[in-house]
C-alpha cells in the first residue's frame, strides 16, 4: 500500500516544498560513461534500475540528487561554460527545490517515494572530470543521497516535492 499518492494525484498532503527534475542519469557500471535518459523505474530499496546502486542493495546511498543551478554556479566558477549532467555523475538533477530543506525527508519525484540519506560529497574523480579546482567547488553542494521507499516511474519534468510521510498513531 502506498505510502503517499503518486504525483499525477490531485496532490501530497503535507508538501512544502517543488521543484521539476530536468535531468536524469544512469551509470551503468564503475568508470564507465554516465548515460542520460528520459525515464526511469525506482526500485524500492534498490535505486533506478539501469544504474549500478541498484545492482546491490544499498542502506542509504540507491539514488543521488542534485540542484541544477550548482552545475551552472560550478560551470561559471571554473570557467567551463554548461557542464553536462552525466558529468557529475548524480542520478537526479533538479530545478526549484531548495535541496538543503530536503535534507533528512521525504521527497515524492514522479510515482517514487524517496527518503533522504544524507549529503552526497563530491569524489576525488571531480578534479579528473572538471579540472583543478573541480572537488573545492563542489564541496558543501555536491548533492544528497536517498533511498528508494516507493518504487514508481520518473521521467524528466516530473515534479519533486518535500513531503511528511504519515506514521502511525504512537510512533514518535
Amino acid at each position: 500500500m502506498p505510502l503517499l499518492s503518486g504525483s499525477h494525484a490531485s496532490g501530497d498532503a503535507g508538501a512544502t516544498a517543488s521543484g521539476v527534475v530536468t535531468a536524469i542519469v544512469l551509470r551503468p557500471a564503475r568508470r564507465q560513461p554516465a548515460v542520460v535518459v528520459d525515464t526511469a523505474l525506482a526500485l524500492a530499496g534498490r535505486g533506478l534500475e539501469g544504474d549500478r546502486a541498484s545492482a546491490r542493495s544499498h542502506r542509504t546511498r540507491q539514488v543521488t540528487l542534485i540542484d541544477a543551478a550548482v552545475i551552472e554556479r560550478v560551470g561559471r566558477q571554473l570557467g567551463l561554460g554548461t557542464i553536462a549532467p552525466a558529468i557529475l555523475r548524480r542520478n537526479l538533477v533538479v530545478r526549484g527545490l531548495d535541496l538543503d530543506t530536503a535534507r533528512g525527508r521525504w521527497l515524492r519525484v514522479g510515482d517514487a517515494l524517496l527518503e533522504v540519506t544524507g549529503p552526497c560529497d563530491p569524489c576525488a574523480r571531480m578534479e579528473d572530470v572538471l579540472g583543478e579546482g573541480g572537488w573545492d567547488a563542489l564541496r558543501d553542494a555536491g548533492g544528497l543521497t536517498a533511498v528508494v521507499r516507493e518504487a514508481g516511474r520518473i521521467v524528466v519534468g516530473d515534479g519533486v516535492r518535500v513531503v511528511d510521510v504519515p506514521r502511525p498513531p504512537g510512533v514518535a
